[in-house]
């Protein structure tokens, strides 16, 4: 069965009346085309008949010709007494031979004597020949008056207006889905980060409507909610950075000791820690799709890999210009590569951009992460400290921030054993 539902419901609407064709069919040509022929066929033999025995009786007449001129002429037959000689050979059997059949039978019940038919060579006229005392008799019989040749007109009439309803039904369908489509394109865009389509309003049959209505209110909430949120996370951290510039400035008039050491590492931990509430914060507000480009993002890893002493090497496969989030997409890829740069002394990114997908794999050989623990680390403040130590003197969320900006994009991330060794992160995000 096809999966979408312009596919479906075209063929909820064409199964039934091609079903109800056949049926009518089968049925029309079982029991009115075969009583019709039938009665046609009856009568012609009757007429042959009625000539055999006038054949019969006056053979040796010289009135003979004028019988078969009277057959002629009244019954519309084209009679012949042939010299007597063999029949010939059977005529091969049409493939629908409804009145080869009826035919054939009608002449076996009525005449009684050996025949044989043509059926097949000129359409407009059938060959009876019957073997008699006096020779064979030949007939020529119009097709039109022994089968009901018109009953074609019935099935051209009956199809041709099924194909002009059927026409006239997938233009009104094909409108009645567009709604739908548009707001799954609509929501798809939503979950994308892209701006609701100018044109998208609520159209359609009345449930289309709703559904519609529905969205754009569930919308409006979502939005909201996120940019309350945000703004509460941005008070919340600007407050906090402001206690903790104020500590800073009392440390500093305390003087240097062992003591405000200490202290200062737990204000820089907490530092980070608000770093990554924003970030985390940021990762939810809506942002302008915009493109960017992977060559020039990747040489900018590859650079700065450099500075600390590690190997990065990428490959890139098709269009380098992708539309994303460009600051939500720059942060995911940015936690990626530093986690594996952090981790391992090689790093390998392998990119495909495709008409469907953008993959990104990053792979490094750093002791990677056990198979059981892989779904844990993307939860927020989880942090793996015995396997891979991930964000050493951070908050957890460098991988949560990763997989929402992801998901965001109507895509993932997947963890697996890497090549190298260590870890593989798979970003799979639709073109």
């Amino acid at each position: 069965m096809p999966k979408g539902l312009y596919a479906r419901s075209l063929i909820i609407i064409i199964a039934p009346v091609v079903l109800l064709q056949c049926v009518v069919t089968v049925v029309f040509m079982e029991r009115h085309w075969q009583l019709v022929t039938q009665r046609l066929s009856e009568a012609v033999v009757q007429d042959i008949a009625a000539v055999v025995d006038l054949v019969n009786l006056h053979a040796g007449e010289d009135d003979l010709d004028d019988v078969l001129r009277i057959a002629q002429r009244r019954l519309d037959l084209n009679v012949a007494l042939l010299p007597a000689e063999p029949l010939p050979a059977p005529a091969p059997k049409p493939f629908f031979n409804i009145l080869d059949g009826i035919l054939s039978r009608e002449i076996t019940d009525k005449i009684g004597r050996p025949f044989w038919i043509d059926t097949v060579g000129n359409s407009k006229i059938v060959e009876i020949r019957i073997l008699l005392d006096q020779g064979v008799l030949r007939v020529f019989a119009p097709r039109n008056s022994a089968y009901a040749s018109n009953t074609h007109i019935f099935l051209v009439w009956m199809v041709g207006t099924s194909l002009v309803l059927l026409v006239i039904a997938i233009l009104f369908l094909r409108n009645q889905i567009r709604p739908i489509q548009a707001l799954a394109a609509a929501a798809e865009g939503f979950g994308r980060g892209k701006p609701m389509p100018p044109d998208f309003r609520p159209r359609g049959a009345s449930e289309v409507r709703r559904a519609s209505l529905a969205f754009i209110q569930m919308r409006d909430r979502i939005e909201r909610q996120m940019e309350q949120r945000t703004q509460m996370l941005n008070g919340v951290s600007h407050d906090l950075r402001t206690v903790l510039t104020r500590f800073r400035l009392q440390l500093a008039l305390l003087g240097e000791g062992e003591d405000q050491d200490e202290l200062n590492s737990d204000i820089d931990e907490m530092q980070r820690m608000l770093e990554g509430y924003l970030a985390f914060a940021k990762g939810e507000v809506g942002e302008d799709v915009s493109e960017i480009d992977l060559e020039v993002l990747f040489q900018r890893f590859r650079s700065e890999a450099r500075l600390k002493g590690k190997s990065l090497d990428y490959e890139l496969s098709g269009d380098p210009r992708v539309t994303v989030r460009p600051d939500a997409f720059t942060r995911m890829v940015t936690n990626l590569v530093a986690n594996a740069l952090r981790h391992g002394d090689t790093v390998r990114i392998t990119a495909n951009h495709d008409s469907r997908w953008l993959s990104i794999a990053i792979e490094d050989d750093g002791p990677g992460v056990a198979p059981d623990k892989r779904e844990e680390v993307f939860k927020p403040f989880v942090r793996l400290d015995v396997a891979r130590n991930i964000d050493v003197g951070g908050t957890g969320l460098g991988l949560a921030i990763a997989r929402d900006t992801a998901r965001a994009h109507g895509g993932d991330i997947l963890l697996s054993e890497s090549r190298l060794g260590g870890l593989r992160a798979l970003i799979r995000l639709p073109a």
